[in-house]
């Protein structure tokens, strides 16, 4: 293990308090996104369809703090080593990651964001924490840049459009260790989008074990069984 918890100590406390103020201003963000969001919903195009990543690029959409002490812990009870993240956005819950492999003594957490501008300030707030070592963000789609990891993979995290999660959690399946954990935000908030990923997790059919924890808006804690 190395040090004390990276998450209490600076640069990375303060970045993530900024981070996190940051965030609160997704309100607005949303707010000003509302009318083109129902405008396409009339004209019958899924909410996907509508807001693209294009048009969510100045949105954090993160993780919550207690979400992240969630990862947090996670990480460093499963000793984890090899994170994937699909969706790192500005890089908030890759912070809460990589802190805890570096609080393990090593480790890369491996992050997958679709839209440049993200992909830039993610990296930038990783420099800026301290942790940049701990973390390869890739640009492009997810199904692409993860095609290619290091085994085996010790956590999950899918936080990304939410149509993709199943896909992705098929192509990282056959790298993740028996014992490792996939963890899938925003379970409540999209319900219907989310309906067949959940039923596959928990069906006890697919090699594993989950429930849906009531944290922020739904968190999806399964437990890879093999």
């Amino acid at each position: 293990m190395s040090g004390p918890n990276a998450l209490r100590a600076e640069p990375t406390r303060s970045v993530l308090d900024r981070l996190h103020a940051e965030a609160r201003g997704d309100r607005l963000r949303f707010l000003k996104l509302a009318p083109r969001i129902l405008a396409g919903l009339a004209r019958g195009r899924s909410f996907f369809e509508i807001a693209t990543p294009e048009s969510m690029k100045g949105c954090y959409i993160p993780v919550s703090r207690e979400q992240g002490e969630l990862l947090y812990l996670t990480a460093r009870a499963l000793r984890a080593r090899t994170v994937v993240e699909f969706g790192t956005s500005f890089g908030i819950s890759t912070i809460y990651l990589a802190s805890a492999l570096r609080d393990n003594g090593g480790g890369i957490v491996i992050g997958s964001e679709i839209e440049p501008s993200k992909c830039t300030r993610a990296t930038a707030n990783l420099e800026a924490s301290g942790l940049a070592g701990y973390a390869d963000v890739r640009l492009g789609d997810a199904l692409e840049t993860l095609r290619e990891l290091p085994e085996p993979v010790d956590l999950l995290l899918l936080d990304g459009w939410k149509d993709l999660y199943l896909p992705v959690l098929e192509l990282v399946r056959p790298r993740l260790r028996p014992g490792a954990v996939v963890l899938a935000d925003n379970i409540f908030t999209f319900r219907k989008a989310l309906r067949p990923y959940v039923e596959y997790v928990q069906s006890g059919a697919n090699g594993f074990e989950s429930t849906t924890l009531r944290i922020s808006d739904g968190f999806e804690y399964s437990v890879y069984i093999g």
